[in-house]
């Protein structure tokens, strides 16, 4: 049984159905993915859509100085396959990312319960659960008037390829057709944001799938899973399978997000709680969940393979561990190597000999938690006491330049007295 990685979000009408319906693929078969609403938060419903657009700029966003960012790399010429519940394209910021002619629709016939499925687009284009347009948003949407909320690789190409649907229909084998597919049309990266739940390890042939991928030095990035919470440790597939990039979920503090899979098998951490991006229709809405932190990490891939287009798979997985944001010297079961630095993976690079893995040497490097502009409604306490300090020294200098202006007024003065005098 395969599960998504983030709270389901569907459009209010027929919601409860679409939740008892993947209730029941998730008990039915062991080979069923299914989209359950799991750890992060319980759905609240708000996240509808079309929605309105989400005019600042996410967290996510904001800890990344993206013009110094995308001055080395936009992503551009890199493809990479969304394998998820589809990527909507009537939301303006991916209409012009996706490549719809590489994509693919490939739910099983029927479902766990034996009825035939209604496939409908056959290139993986549209997203009645709005699952995959969010992840796909995280990698690649187009820069938008009115919202500053855009992709780690806007120059980047999504291939689309449906994997689920509202009720939980796929299974590891169609799983790993799609990882084959995505390698056949061209895929550089794969993001998987998904795995198999209650950590029940798959049929052969998905492992198999992930080997092809690497074989053709096609990075694998896959979310670690949202069960952690308690301190609980699985080991997910694929995301535990070697040569797999697994992401577990930080939060606004360089931490693992609570609801985060734990385990020696993650590689870094990304942002996972309050994602902002793009949703079926159009506009935007927040979510939580690995799902999002391993699109994030996709993304940096994008750029690393945009950059240099030479390195390996597993190169390019390394320099993203090595510059990872750590709390600890080495690896870390809760946050892998660190949390993804986007700017230091593109600029702490030696592309003569790029490492091959990562290295825990340096020990503790910048663990504090990331810069992210605050909103301020009215003075804080930092200005207050540079606009006092300001006064103060300027007080300053008034006082000393009106003594010595009146100590030359007196001087000046005895002297006209004293010409006075003596010509009387």
């Amino acid at each position: 049984m395969l599960k998504a990685h983030a709270p389901r979000k569907t459009p209010r009408a027929g919601r409860r159905a679409g939740l008892a319906a993947a209730a029941t693929a998730l008990t039915a078969t062991t080979s069923v993915l299914a989209l359950p609403a799991t750890a992060a938060h319980a759905d609240d419903g708000q996240c509808t859509f079309p929605a309105k657009p989400y005019t600042g700029r996410p967290w996510a966003l904001q800890r990344v100085n993206l013009d110094e960012l995308w001055a080395l790399s936009t992503g551009k010429g890199v493809r990479v396959a969304v394998i998820d519940t589809g990527v909507d394209i009537k939301n303006p910021q991916l209409r012009h990312a996706v490549d719809a002619s590489k994509g693919m629709n490939n739910l099983p016939p029927k479902n766990a319960r034996g009825e035939k499925i209604d496939s409908g687009n056959p290139h993986g284009t549209t997203d009645t659960v709005g699952h995959g347009t969010r992840v796909a948003g995280i990698i690649a949407a187009r820069p938008a008037k009115g919202t500053g909320f855009v992709g780690l690789a806007p120059d980047a190409t999504i291939i689309p390829i449906k994997q689920n649907d509202a009720e939980g229909d796929g299974t590891a084998r169609t799983l790993g057709e799609a990882i084959r597919h995505a390698v056949d049309v061209g895929a550089d990266v794969i993001n998987i944001s998904q795995d198999t739940a209650n950590a029940v390890q798959p049929a052969s042939s998905l492992r198999q799938a992930v080997d092809y991928a690497l074989l053709h030095q096609v990075v694998v990035v896959a979310s670690a899973g949202n069960d952690g919470l308690g301190g609980n440790v699985k080991v997910t597939y694929p995301a535990s399978y070697e040569g797999v990039l697994a992401v577990a979920a930080s939060d606004r503090n360089n931490e693992r997000a609570s609801f985060s899979q734990s385990g020696e098998f993650v590689g870094v951490a990304a942002p996972g709680v309050d994602m902002i991006s793009t949703v079926p229709g159009g506009g935007h809405c927040s979510d939580n969940g690995t799902s999002f932190s391993a699109p994030y990490v996709a993304g940096v891939a994008a750029l690393l393979k945009a950059k240099y287009p030479k390195w390996t798979a597993r190169e390019i997985v390394a320099q993203i561990e090595q510059t990872a944001e750590r709390s600890i010297p080495g690896h870390d079961r809760l946050v892998g190597w660190g949390v993804v630095d986007p700017v230091k993976a593109l600029t702490d690079v030696d592309p003569a000999h790029p490492v091959q893995s990562p290295r825990p040497e340096g020990g503790v490097t910048r663990a504090e938690a990331p810069s992210v502009t605050p909103l301020h409604f009215g003075e804080t306490a930092d200005e207050r006491n540079t606009r006092l300090g300001t006064y103060v020294v300027i007080g300053g200098l008034v006082v000393v330049a009106g003594l010595g202006g009146t100590a030359v007024a007196v001087r000046d003065a005895r002297r006209r007295h004293g010409r006075v005098g003596g010509a009387a």
